[in-house]
């Protein structure tokens, strides 16, 4: 059978079809005049099906938007591209070309054209192919609403059905859309939700799509080839196939001339012949434009940011992914594009893109957990074996390595609440051996050590000595003065450090001496959290990556709870006191100054900051703070281990002065408040020498380790954490001994 005998045959069933369905409806309009007064009271109120959720919205959703801090687009998520626009957003010739030659009679029918659509099935009978709707525009609402909105195989199977009873609900459907709806809000849904070709679903994704305009934008050429795609978009698509799309461009103009329409400001008043002639003379001028991004892998900045926030909206705000992909939402982020694009220059400044050391750099807000940026030396979302500076997994959120001396902070805190001055002084051996702690946990096994300090520092110092100058010996005696590491680890969890329960119930109940070392596999988002705390005095805040979303309309999107769904209540006051916050971060400037975190130092500008690197150099850390930002930068192998070259007060430092200065230097930033006197103080006194075991025991597995990172952390007591990426344990070992704390010369 040929090709033109199916398609006759095709259509001649549509025709009995139609035919059916004009006939049963016009039998169920009468049905109730039949049987008398009393019928027709008894079924009117039933006579249109009540129109669905659906069809009731104004317009069809759109892309959700995501907006950066300063209102810049980042990125787009959607299933179906199409950016909705009312009816005055649209040229009028657009709309006169779809009607005439999609539904001719559409301003004079009520919702079914029984008269038009047996004649333009006759005349596509008779041509061979569709040259006119045999739908009315509303008739296609209909169908293409209630199937681009169904959610499951049976609703999708039941819009499309080619069955009576489909179209006789459809016909119902779209009387009832024709009695609540004006004709103009009804062609303007229409031109939103129909198909185009290309992925453009609307006329404004189209507009952009084949002619790089807006929908308002378009002339009398553009409207017929846009007017003749909705029938077979494929078929007629001008970018692939320019003599079809020519083709059925032509039918329309045509029919347009045929009608006396085409020319004109609105394209309602006739063409003559020799413009007709001139009009389809020419070829289609398409101006292919970009396809709007879509995804995270096609930010146009902060990849990484990006992931992190769509894993908040659907994991930690529950907003089902198909939601937040059709829902035409705008999320306005926390994402700082100066910041991102410091901190991707920065982390590129010092590590090339590519090297198996990832460069992690992550800024929050002290005060309101906003998260500023989150730069990695890596392109976000592409396959690694393909690409080696690719990376799928979120660096700056994933525990894949230790961050070293930083933890050292934790015991400072825990310190200063119990009564312990900042210039509490302890006298220490190097090396140095627990007097509580056990290599083995609990009360087995030989004491834990030997905990060395890298190069030559005074047996005496201060907390805030030791602070500066990254003393391992000084804060594991520290810890062996409080008696329990439970005190540090709770700082930590109070702090923002985000230390699963069972984790920290399992290093203290083992009382693992060496969590003031940091071995343990640690977030760069969470480290950053934590130090913010202290820049907030004593303020923690869960990161947020989000102000608000707004649906459509402009207004925020809600809860289950009928309240805004994000509700900007993340923030503890006083999770540290204040005094010991105050204290604390004073105390840290000094490591920017003179001591290991000095490469950090940006002139004119108040910074605390602390240094860490772990055991073997497997990892180098800087945590860095103003009042106004915290930020972090970790560099590691985060597929295996690798020793990087370096310590906290090296690459990480570098990499966060880069990353900073500019932002400094846009204005003036403040200076911490003043350390309080009786923090400061203390009230257990000035601290006495750390007294050695009876046995020093043999110091198995436990290594000499480095003031920087705290090498010395015992290896084997590290439980395994829940981490994103977690490569091979380090293995323990001594670190050079000519230089103090992360590399700086001693």
């Amino acid at each position: 059978m040929s090709e033109s005998a199916r398609f006759r045959l095709g259509a001649l069933a549509k025709l009995v079809t139609m035919i059916v369905v004009a006939g049963a409806l016009v039998a169920a309009m009468l049905l109730p005049f039949v049987g008398g007064a009393g019928l027709v009271a008894r079924n009117s109120s039933s006579l249109l099906d009540a129109l669905p959720v659906e069809l009731t919205d104004k317009t069809p959703n759109g892309n959700t938007k995501v907006l950066a801090a300063d209102g810049s687009l980042i990125t787009e998520f959607y299933d179906l591209n199409r950016a909705p626009v009312t009816p005055d957003q649209i040229s009028p010739v657009m709309k006169q070309a779809i009607v005439d030659i999609e539904d001719s009679r559409f301003y004079e029918h009520n919702g079914l054209d029984v008269q038009g659509t047996m004649r333009a099935l006759a005349k596509n009978l008779a041509a061979g192919r569709v040259e006119e709707g045999g739908s009315t525009l509303t008739q296609q609402l209909v169908k293409q609403t209630l199937l681009q909105t169904a959610t499951t195989p049976e609703e999708r199977e039941a819009a499309d059905d080619q069955t009576v009873g489909r179209k006789l609900r459809e016909a119902r459907l779209a009387l009832a859309l024709e009695q609540t709806y004006s004709k103009d809000e009804i062609l303007t849904r229409y031109l939103n939700i129909a198909y185009f070709g290309e992925g453009a679903y609307g006329i404004q994704a189209a507009a952009q799509k084949y002619f790089s305009v807006n929908a308002i934008d378009l002339t009398l050429p553009q409207a017929s080839v846009l007017a003749g795609l909705v029938q077979s978009p494929t078929n007629d698509d001008p970018i692939i196939d320019p003599e079809a799309g020519k083709t059925r461009r032509n039918q329309v103009l045509q029919r347009m001339h045929d009608l006396g329409h085409g020319a004109g400001e609105r394209g309602d008043q006739p063409l003559t012949d020799q413009e007709l002639a001139d009009l389809m003379a020419a070829p289609i001028a398409v101006v292919e434009g970009e396809s709007p991004r879509n995804g995270c892998i096609d930010a146009t900045i902060g990849g990484f940011f990006c992931d992190y926030l769509y894993n908040h909206l659907t994991g930690t705000l529950g907003i089902d992914p198909n939601q937040l992909k059709s829902a035409g939402w705008t999320i306005q982020t926390t994402m700082r594009p100066d910041m991102q694009a410091a901190g991707d220059q920065a982390v590129l400044n010092t590590i090339e893109m590519g090297n198996s050391l990832a460069g992690i750099y992550t800024a929050l807000e002290p005060g309101t957990g906003k998260v500023l940026a989150m730069s990695v030396n890596r392109r976000y979302g592409c396959d690694v074996t393909v690409d080696a500076s690719c990376e799928s997994v979120n660096l700056n959120v994933a525990a894949s390595q230790g961050s070293g001396s930083t933890y050292k902070v934790f015991t400072a805190a825990a310190a200063l609440e119990a009564g312990y001055g900042i210039n509490y002084s302890q006298t220490t051996s190097d090396p140095y051996f627990s007097r509580v702690f056990k290599q083995n946990g609990g009360t087995r096994g030989a004491p834990y050590g030997p905990i060395g300090n890298v190069g030559t520092l005074p047996n005496t110092l201060t907390m805030h000595d030791a602070l500066t100058r990254s003393s391992n010996t000084y804060f594991v005696a520290l810890e062996d003065t409080l008696g329990s590491v439970a005190g540090p680890v709770s700082a930590a969890q109070r702090m923002g450090l985000n230390l699963p329960e069972e984790q920290a119930t399992q290093i203290v109940e083992g009382e693992m001496g060496s969590f003031t070392l940091g071995p343990f596999a640690t977030s760069p988002l969470y480290l950053a959290s934590a130090y913010s705390t202290l820049a907030a005095s004593g303020t923690q805040c869960d990161p947020t990556p989000v102000v608000q979303i707004l649906d459509a309309a402009g207004q925020p999107v809600l809860g289950d709870d009928g309240q805004p769904l994000v509700k900007n209540d993340n923030c503890t006051a006083a999770a540290i006191p204040p005094g010991v916050a105050n204290t604390l971060v004073n105390a840290m400037t000094d490591d920017v100054i003179s001591g290991t975190g000095r490469n950090a130092n940006v002139p004119g500008h108040q910074i605390a900051g602390k240094t860490g690197t772990s055991q073997n150099q497997y990892s180098a850390a800087f945590v860095g703070m103003t009042p106004e930002y915290a930020a972090s930068v970790m560099v590691l192998n985060p597929k295996e281990n690798q020793n990087v070259g370096g310590y906290g007060g090296n690459k990480p430092a570098t990499i966060w002065r880069d990353a900073m200065a500019p932002i400094l230097e846009q204005g003036p930033t403040r200076e911490f408040p003043p350390a309080d006197p009786a923090v400061a103080a203390g009230t257990k006194g000035s601290g006495a020498p750390a007294p050695r075991p009876e046995s020093e025991g043999n110091g198995n597995g436990n290594g000499n380790g480095g003031n920087g990172g705290g090498g010395g952390n015992g290896g084997g007591q590290a439980p395994a954490p829940p981490a994103a990426v977690v490569p091979p344990a380090a293995d323990p070992g001594a670190v050079p001994p000519d230089t103090n704390g992360d590399g700086i010369p001693g």
